[in-house]
């Protein structure tokens, strides 16, 4: 009986092994087989994430003051910057690079807007076409950055 016992539950733990990998992501979730191998040079340049879309977020937010950046994990955070013409309002942004490779889908990004009411920082609203403007701003100076390097 404790054989029986015993055996069933190194079979259990076996099972649970193999099958450990399905519990936290499919195997087929990113179906992409791409690796660095397969991009262009420069592609990565060395960090965990496209080079080129790293660079052009960063060049694209250059106006804004830097408070966070992590090529690694593909982040790029701003601190609050107000307009000089317009010191009741006060934008910040956030950039989330999501691929290795230049593709569309491989950025997101996200601005924030507060307002001086009454002497205090209040959330305003962003229009979601400011997002996805600012998303074809990196894509299209990704673009630029990728063909510049191939000449």
């Amino acid at each position: 009986m404790i054989f029986r016992v015993a055996a069933a539950a190194l079979i259990t733990t076996a099972a649970l092994s193999a099958s450990a990998c399905n519990i936290f992501g499919s195997s087929t979730a990113n179906s992409s087989t791409s690796t660095s191998a397969d991009m262009a040079p420069g592609e990565t340049g060395g960090i965990g994430v496209n080079a080129y879309l790293w660079r052009a977020s960063l060049d694209t937010l250059s106006f804004l003051p830097l408070a966070s950046a992590d090529p690694y994990g593909g982040v790029i955070i701003t601190d609050w910057y107000a307009n000089p013409q317009k010191a009741d309002e006060r934008l910040k942004a956030t950039v989330y690079i999501l691929d290795t490779r230049l593709r569309a889908d491989g950025v997101s990004a996200a601005v924030f807007r507060e307002t001086l009411l009454n002497g205090a920082w209040t959330p305003a609203s962003v229009s979601p076409e400011t997002n996805i403007a600012l998303e074809d701003a990196i894509l299209a100076k990704a673009r630029q950055l990728r063909l510049g390097s191939t000449d």
